[in-house]
C-alpha cells in the first residue's frame, strides 16, 4: 500500500492564525464518498491547504475481474483505505476531509470513516451516475447530511442539478451541486454549502426532538 503525501497541495493558503481565540475555533468531519473514479482523491487534494494524505495502489491484472472500469479505463490507481486533507473555510472553521475507497470490497471501512461526521459530499461521475445509488443509500440509512456534487468531466454529457435529483430519486431538499474537483474554488464551495445544509438538518432534528 502507497501512503503518499502529495506534493502540489495548496500549503500556501489559509496557515494557521496563531492570534486566533482557540476557543472559538470549531473543527468539523466531512466524509467525502462516491462511485469509482468519480473524482474524491482530486477533489480532496484540490481543496486541502496541507499535503493531502493519499492510500493508493496501481490497478493490476487481479482486479480486473472485480473492478468495474467502464467509462474510467485510462484510470491507473484506485484509493485502498482512504484520502484525508484539511482546509481552514475561514478564522474558527476547519474542514477535516475524509476520501473513502470507491470499490465494493472496500465498504467495510466507510463505518469507521463516517463515524463523527456532520456530513459528506457524495460526487457524482456524469458517465456514471448509477454508480452513486450505493453512497446515496448509505447516508440516508444512517442520517447524515449530505450534498450531490457532479464532477463534470471533460467531454462528458451535462446534467441539469434538477436531472440529477430526479435520476437518484433523491429525498426532498437534498441539494446538487456542479463542480470541478479539479478546481479549489469550485470544491470550497461545495464544502461550504455541505457546511450550511447540514446545519440547517441539525437545527430543524433538534427543533423536532424538544417539540
Amino acid at each position: 500500500m502507497s501512503f503518499e503525501y502529495a506534493e502540489n497541495a495548496h500549503s500556501t493558503h489559509s496557515a494557521p492564525n496563531t492570534d486566533r481565540d482557540d476557543d472559538t475555533a470549531m473543527a468539523l468531519k466531512i466524509v467525502v464518498a462516491g462511485g469509482f473514479g468519480a473524482g474524491k482523491t482530486t477533489l480532496v487534494g484540490a481543496v486541502s491547504d496541507i499535503r493531502p494524505l493519499r492510500t493508493e495502489e496501481t490497478l493490476s491484472e487481479a482486479g480486473q475481474g472485480v473492478d468495474d472500469t467502464a467509462g474510467v479505463a485510462r484510470k491507473a490507481t484506485s484509493t485502498v483505505a482512504m484520502d484525508f486533507g484539511r482546509i481552514t473555510v475561514h478564522a474558527g472553521l476547519t474542514l477535516y476531509l475524509f476520501g473513502t475507497p470507491g470499490q465494493d470490497r472496500f465498504w467495510f471501512l466507510w463505518d469507521e470513516l463516517s463515524e463523527g461526521a456532520l456530513a459528506a459530499v457524495v460526487l457524482a461521475d456524469p458517465r456514471r451516475l448509477e454508480d452513486c445509488f450505493a453512497a446515496v443509500d448509505y447516508f440516508e440509512r444512517r442520517r447524515i447530511p449530505f450534498v450531490v456534487a457532479v464532477n463534470c468531466f471533460p467531454g462528458a454529457r451535462t446534467y441539469a442539478a434538477h436531472d440529477v435529483f430526479h435520476a437518484l430519486d433523491l429525498d426532498r431538499g437534498t441539494p446538487v451541486v456542479l463542480c470541478d474537483a479539479r478546481d479549489r474554488d469550485s470544491g470550497k464551495d461545495v464544502l461550504i454549502r455541505t457546511v450550511e445544509y447540514a446545519g440547517r438538518m441539525h437545527t430543524a432534528r433538534l427543533l423536532d426532538s424538544v417539540r
